[in-house]
């Protein structure tokens, strides 16, 4: 049973309301941080070892010290809701659920930045969420948590919600930041960084929604404890969105100890795959990160198990690993066909590039075209050879990260799944109505649980 520090009160009727979450423990740790100087609240997240949970891995505690405080300059927090990767929901999970946890969250994180003036910049498709957000931050207002000399301390907080156009691309946070001020939400050169000059070149933090919720429980049991849970780097918990061919899809808190093993198949998590079906591959971390079949995904060139944690899923770098990316775990079947997954994805990634790089504007449209020419039954071996030698072109030479999240799964799935592809090439009259099958070099190793 897997230790719950976001997720522990998930359960208890009512806890997205004021009086519910205050009676059981909420807002503690805000009372406690606002007693302590900054630097200490900031050395406290240091010492958890807290990683940015948005898919980069970043430690929290250094990007917020590398904060520009310049005297007389505003600083801005900016919570990064704008959850468009497919196959990750974790951050909906908690504003839907528990939302004054990320407004304790923001309290905290806004006073050990000096932040007066906070904001939720939330994608649009989540029409729902932004009224419940206002509601927590009214009810928060009213029991003097946000507003004027809060807690009788002097400092001052505002936070707002704003909502975005439905943008995977201003989930990139200077994009994001773009579109925080009324512009087309296109990625910003750096330097200069955000933290320097950021939301109207003011230095801004810019962290994703199940980051700032882990300031709370740092906070709560102090970083030196919340260290101790996980292993190595991966510290503390995380959450995860799973999906795909598992018998039970959902969001789950893990301490990155366990393996990806035990994930899929134990009862506790994802509860193994329909229909006794064998695994045939997974995305571990969200539509962006390689695609890595069952005989890696389960254990590594070395032939240790595979953990759920940063070091573990990248043991072998992108040849053989993946990435925790941002959590959003989707898990294929002996059935799926890895072609036409990952011409879906290769739309996807069309569809929403800002079309500011060249490399990116045209290559992911072209990677789509070939893609879907496969698919049909309609391609050529010297296809395949084209794709990877576009999305190795696109890789590394756009502004933002869009154009590498479009090449690595185009990448990964030709790695791994090469005879897949060629067997769409050599097989027209029967790619369309049969799928390729489980690869033979991806024989799963069996199942702790079955």
């Amino acid at each position: 049973m897997s230790k719950k520090l976001l997720l522990k009160n998930a359960h208890i009727e009512g806890i997205r309301y004021f009086e519910t979450y205050r009676k059981n423990g909420g807002y503690e740790a805000a009372e406690k941080a606002l007693k302590m100087t900054t630097d200490e609240v900031l050395e406290e997240v240091k010492t958890s070892g807290l990683r940015g949970r948005g898919g980069a891995g970043f430690p929290t505690g250094m990007k917020w010290s590398f904060l520009a405080k310049p005297e007389g300059v505003p600083r801005h927090l900016v919570v990064n809701a704008d959850e468009s990767e497919p196959g990750t929901f974790k951050d909906r999970y908690l504003m839907e659920f528990l939302p004054h946890l990320l407004i304790e969250g923001m309290l905290i994180s806004s006073y050990t930045l000096g932040s007066n003036v906070s904001y939720i910049y939330i994608r649009g498709e989540y029409s729902w969420i932004p009224d419940i957000l206002e509601e927590a931050i009214e009810e928060a207002k009213a029991a003097g948590f946000l507003g004027k000399n809060i807690l009788g301390t002097g400092f001052d907080c505002e936070i707002y919600v704003q909502r975005g156009a439905g943008a995977y691309i201003c989930g990139e946070e200077t994009a994001l930041l773009e579109s925080l001020e009324g512009k087309r939400g296109n990625p910003r050169l750096k330097p200069p960084f955000p933290a320097i000059k950021g939301l109207w070149e003011r230095p801004t933090v810019v962290n994703n929604v199940e980051t700032i919720a882990a300031v709370v429980p740092i906070i709560d049991i102090t970083g030196a404890e919340y260290a101790k849970i996980g292993v190595g780097r991966s510290t503390g918990t995380k959450l995860i969105s799973a999906c795909g061919n598992i018998n039970k899809p959902g969001v789950y808190e893990i301490d990155m100890t366990i393996t990806v093993e035990e994930f899929i198949y134990s009862d506790e998590y994802c509860g193994g795959i329909p229909n006794g079906k064998k695994l045939k591959a997974c995305i571990p971390g969200g539509s962006s990160v390689p695609i890595v079949p069952a005989n890696l995904l389960l254990k590594t060139i070395n032939g240790e198990p595979r953990y759920m944690n940063y070091e573990s899923l990248a043991d072998g770098g992108f040849a053989t690993g993946t990435m925790m990316g941002s959590g959003g775990f989707i898990v294929l079947d002996e059935d799926q066909c890895v072609v036409n997954h990952t011409m879906t994805l290769a739309r996807f990634y069309n569809h929403e590039s800002c079309g500011q790089c060249t490399p990116c504007r045209e290559g992911t449209g072209w990677m789509y075209k070939i893609l879907k020419k496969i698919e049909k039954g309609e391609g050529k071996m010297a296809d395949i050879d084209l794709l990877w030698d576009i999305q190795r072109k696109i890789e590394g030479n756009t502004i933002c990260p869009l154009g590498d999240a479009a090449a690595w799964p185009v990448a990964a799935a030709i790695r791994h799944f090469r005879d897949e592809f060629e067997w769409h090439v050599n097989n027209p009259e029967l790619s369309q109505t049969q799928n390729y099958g489980l690869a033979n070099y991806a024989d799963p190793i069996p199942a702790v649980a079955k």
